[in-house]
């Protein structure tokens, strides 16, 4: 039995006045616990897979977790987490409150969620920082705390869209490095796009490498 993720012969087109195939028949496969990079040129179709993936955008063929098909499993119930470029913080919220966000919306009470808010912002080097506010914080702060929202409520998968592409090159490195050891801690499995090849290996143990909608390199796990 596969326990981890499974993507088989999926495919992204999008529609308009040009149509298009994003992602062309993508297959592979990620044990729990590991990592891999998506690797490849803007308009490669690497980010539409990890948001097919994620079920936020339509495609066929299919997604499954321990041999389970997603396919009628909204985003919101699939235990995927998402870290975007620029974080996509609340504004509104203090880094506390994003941190616990998506713990409250699961009826998390008010002690615990304060206790795992903590832990986080202990592992991501922000400890003390729950009340400060997201709009002062700096662009390497500001991932590291979309970093622990994302990992608050225990994703068994966490999907990452050029999460460093927004920061100078000497942070970039750095961080690529701390969020590898992190995600690694928390015994997380994930997949980070990224046009970077040495950010791919700084932050995954394998690298699939996408061009035109397709997997166009093999290697462990894909399925051809």
């Amino acid at each position: 039995m596969t326990h981890g993720l499974r993507v088989h012969d999926v495919t992204v087109a999008y529609g308009g006045s040009h149509p298009r195939i994003a992602v062309d028949r993508a297959s592979f496969s990620l044990d729990q616990g590991g990592s891999l990079a998506l690797v490849g040129a803007s308009g490669s179709g690497k980010s539409s897979l990890l948001l097919a993936i994620a079920g936020v955008i339509d495609s066929v063929g299919s997604v499954s977790w321990d041999q389970h098909d997603l396919a009628s499993v909204p985003p919101h119930r699939r235990g995927f987490g998402l870290v975007f470029q620029d974080g996509q913080l609340f504004p509104h919220l203090s880094v506390g409150a994003n941190i616990g966000f998506g713990l409250e919306m699961q009826g998390v009470g008010h002690r615990e969620r304060a206790a795992r808010v903590g832990e986080l912002l202990d592992m991501v080097g922000l400890a003390g920082a729950q009340e400060r506010a997201v709009t002062e914080l700096s662009g390497g702060e500001r991932q590291r705390v979309a970093l622990a929202r994302t990992l608050a409520p225990r994703p068994r998968l966490v999907l990452l869209d050029e999460p460093l592409s927004s920061l100078d090159a000497d942070l970039r490195e750095r961080l690529a490095t701390e969020v590898r050891v992190l995600l690694e801690a928390h015994g997380t499995t994930w997949i980070v796009v990224t046009h970077d090849r040495s950010e791919a290996a700084a932050m995954a143990a394998r690298q699939l490498t996408m061009s035109g909608g397709r997997l166009v390199e093999s290697g462990d796990g894909v399925q051809g």
